[in-house]
């Protein structure tokens, strides 16, 4: 090999030690940069946790009962004749609602009262002979007997006649029809439902725990899904004596005037039972809460130093145990003591030891009783 080829190489060879020790200082500096780097703050607000006076209640999901409710039917066979009611409507205890076809029975009525009225006749005219010590008085008896017989013979088809008129048994709003005019009915066959809906029951449970909060007239405050605002107010009437062994829960009923007839049987309802107690719990914002499934968290803002030993905000993550919510409030039961300072919005892009920047101009609502202008 010639002297130039070896000069030739031996350049190559310097050049590429030359450009991989660049490359090697050029990588270091890079990962002692990024070593090095520190995220900007990200901008929060804040608020203090204060202890305030919360409230006992006792909160369940229930659901609405007629404390009168029934589907009427019809007792007897028969054709309807008429349909005397619309679906939907109120009605008076006693109100006629349906008629079926009675021109049989009547017919039989009129047979009924003719053979009545001439065992009157016969009644008469025996008790007349007796008197004259013509005829027995055994004839008399069995005279009495018969006139008897067909007084209650009249009586029942009379009384066939009345139950092939439905009534309402009580005064309460309509369903929606289930038959037609000219159809025939068997006994039972379902013709129209019948609610009473003021008053109105509440059927809720509460676990066996807490049995000794819900005592007879104690105030119950019930709430439809999504309308906080009508908020019906009523008592305890009944707690079941006994506690069900698959969920050891009791079953609990109020009773609620329902004037208006918001709540209807079988609506879905949320009861909540006062007990009469308050305890001083933390409250924070709902805002504030980092809900997960491993366990919800608050991040605790304190004071840091950054890396060219600068003081700063930074967070802590910190798993708290809740409580009742009421309005924009959750209570803290456990994990947070009052007067340390929370992240109220923009928990959700922190980590723990995330560095923050305060800016509280606008702050989440914080209102135990809020009232949104579209509701």
């Amino acid at each position: 090999m010639s002297r130039r080829t070896w000069l030739t190489v031996v350049a190559v060879v310097a050049l590429a030690f030359g450009l991989g020790a660049v490359k090697v200082v050029q990588i270091q500096a890079m990962v002692a940069q990024a070593a090095s780097f520190q995220p900007p703050p990200e901008a929060v607000t804040t608020t203090v946790a204060r202890e305030e006076p919360w409230p006992t209640t006792i909160s369940a999901i229930g659901t609405a009962k007629a404390v009168r409710g029934v589907v009427l039917s019809a007792d007897l066979p028969g054709v309807v004749e008429e349909l005397a009611f619309d679906s939907g409507s109120p009605v008076r205890a006693g109100e006629v609602l349906v008629r079926l076809d009675a021109r049989q029975e009547r017919a039989q009525l009129a047979a009924a009262k003719a053979q009545r009225d001439l065992a009157k006749v016969n009644l008469d005219r025996i008790a007349g002979l007796v008197a004259q010590g013509i005829v027995a008085q055994a004839d008399l008896d069995r005279a009495s007997a018969e006139h008897k017989q067909a007084e209650a013979r009249v009586g029942e088809i009379c009384a066939t006649i009345e139950r092939k008129q439905i009534r309402a048994p009580f005064a309460g709003v309509l369903g929606i029809r289930q038959v037609d005019l000219g159809q025939y009915l068997k006994a039972g066959d379902p013709i129209v439902p019948l609610q009473a809906l003021d008053p109105i029951y509440v059927n809720f449970s509460v676990p066996q725990q807490q049995v000794a909060e819900v005592r007879v007239g104690r105030e119950v405050r019930v709430t439809t899904a999504g309308n906080e605002a009508a908020a019906s107010a009523g008592r305890i009437t009944a707690v079941d004596a006994v506690v069900d062994s698959a969920t050891r829960n009791v079953q609990v009923q109020a009773t609620l005037a329902n004037p208006r007839g918001e709540l209807r049987p079988g609506m879905f309802v949320e009861a909540h039972v006062a007990t009469g107690q308050r305890a001083q719990l933390v409250v924070l914002p709902a805002s504030a809460i980092s809900y997960a499934p491993y366990g919800d968290s608050v991040f605790v803002v304190g004071a840091a130093k950054g890396p060219g030993g600068e003081a700063m905000k930074a967070v802590t993550q910190q798993f708290v145990k809740l409580g009742p919510a009421r309005g924009d409030q959750v209570a803290v039961l456990s994990g947070l003591s009052a007067g340390a300072e929370v992240v109220s919005s923009g928990a959700f892009k922190l980590r723990s030891g995330a560095p923050v920047r305060v800016n509280n101009e606008v702050q989440p609502t914080n209102d135990p009783r809020p009232r949104p202008e579209d509701n």
